[in-house]
């Protein structure tokens, strides 16, 4: 058991380095109702201040996506966790909307560098013949994180001083222990070159990912699209419709979708890529479902329980997509194709996120929901039947 551990102790502490960077993407999200109180701004601005680090992470994985597999992984989560570090310092000194715009870029362009080299990094150092394992430490600690920093940030704002400065003072720590642990994990690249023989990274992927690749992105731009809207507007409907102000209770809320993620990637296993994707896609439907009824009848178990169902739903759809199409990537451009396949799920981050901004004004919260959980209602149904249709190779 002891020796087990030894060999994955690199991969679990890099996954422990990607969860503190992702920790710090979602911490200001029981917050922004502070904010608004603070700088007066609408709700749509705090779904633009969301969507500002999905820009981030997609403008970053296009043009920077391969990077580690050509410069090291080891620098490449360097420059994340010191974009993590200026994300924070930005939040620590805010003062009117615009630091809150550089916070929420410098945190996507932080997730953005870690997304594909972290993710390889932690299957890089898994011992011989645990690919399965080591892809369910990357997506747990992508997931894990997420949902640890509006659960940290919520409890230290309700239940300590300063709720608009602790939180952020708590992650610099972490990343500081971040930094010092990426310094003593070994390089994976065998031959890094230098940063001047980095190329852009045009769209595009090998043949033998595209049919693997299809199914797994129109998956996982619907559970993205989910979880963007669930955590950028729940703390704000939360408060509005159910009178609930308790920050720690808002960040709860959040953390739970994020854990049930984590939950639902366990299930892979039990399903097989093949019946995974389609049966992740089906869960969806029914978070969707249970959020409609949420916002039509105002009420906090409805929450809560789409929270979970649609969290299992996301976890298990898209532990399938990225085991599928890590498998099925050329070695020497798994980052790359990771990579690509992020830009797609963040694209369902940003653009419904903005999508329901818009609405809030003329239809209101409640409205801008329905009609937002009605589109991704039809995208769901439409990438169930693709991937029933054209189901994921069970050999992948």
């Amino acid at each position: 058991m002891n020796g087990d551990l030894r060999r994955w102790r690199p991969c679990l502490l890099a996954g422990a380095v990607f969860a503190v960077c992702m920790a710090g993407t979602t911490l200001p999200t029981p917050l922004y109702g502070l904010y608004q109180d603070k700088f007066g701004f609408s709700e749509l601005m705090v779904t633009v201040v969301y969507a500002v680090y999905a820009f981030g992470v997609i403008g970053v994985l296009l043009l920077a996506g391969n990077v580690s597999d050509t410069v090291g992984r080891r620098p490449v989560l360097l420059w994340g966790l010191g974009f993590a570090a200026a994300s924070a310092a930005c939040f620590l000194g805010a003062s009117a909307l615009g630091w809150l715009y550089a916070g929420r870029l410098f945190s996507g362009l932080s997730a953005g560098l870690f997304t594909g080299a972290a993710t390889a990094y932690v299957m890089d150092l898994a011992p011989r013949g645990g690919a399965a394992r080591a892809t369910f430490v990357a997506t747990a600690a992508n997931m894990g994180g997420l949902g640890c920093g509006p659960l940290l940030a919520g409890l230290l704002a309700q239940y300590a001083d300063w709720p608009l400065y602790l939180p952020f003072i708590v992650h610099l720590a972490l990343v500081a222990c971040s930094v010092a642990v990426v310094l003593w994990l070994p390089e994976t690249v065998r031959a890094p070159r230098p940063l001047s023989s980095v190329r852009t990274q045009r769209p595009g992927l090998p043949a033998q990912v595209r049919p693997v690749f299809v199914p797994a992105a129109i998956a996982s731009f619907v559970c993205f699209a989910l979880f963007g809207v669930f955590t950028s507007v729940s703390p704000a409907f939360l408060a509005e419709s159910l009178d609930v102000h308790n920050h720690a209770a808002s960040g709860l809320v959040v953390a739970l979708a994020f854990f049930a993620s984590t939950a639902g990637q366990l299930a892979v296993g039990r399903f097989g890529l093949r019946r995974s994707l389609p049966v992740g896609c089906v869960t969806l439907l029914g978070g969707l479902a249970l959020l409609a009824g949420a916002l039509r009848w105002d009420l906090l178990p409805l929450i809560v329980l789409s929270a979970v169902v649609g969290g299992c739903g996301q976890g298990l759809t898209f532990r399938a997509a990225l085991s599928a199409v890590a498998e099925a990537s050329p070695e020497d451009r798994r980052a790359a194709v990771i990579s690509t396949l992020f830009v797609v799920a963040y694209t369902g981050i940003s653009l419904p996120v903005i999508g329901v901004g818009l609405l809030v004004g003329p239809l209101g919260l409640e409205g801008a929901g329905l009609v937002f959980i009605g589109c991704m209602a039809l995208l769901a149904c439409g990438a169930a039947v693709y991937l029933v249709r054209r189901p994921v190779s069970e050999r992948q």
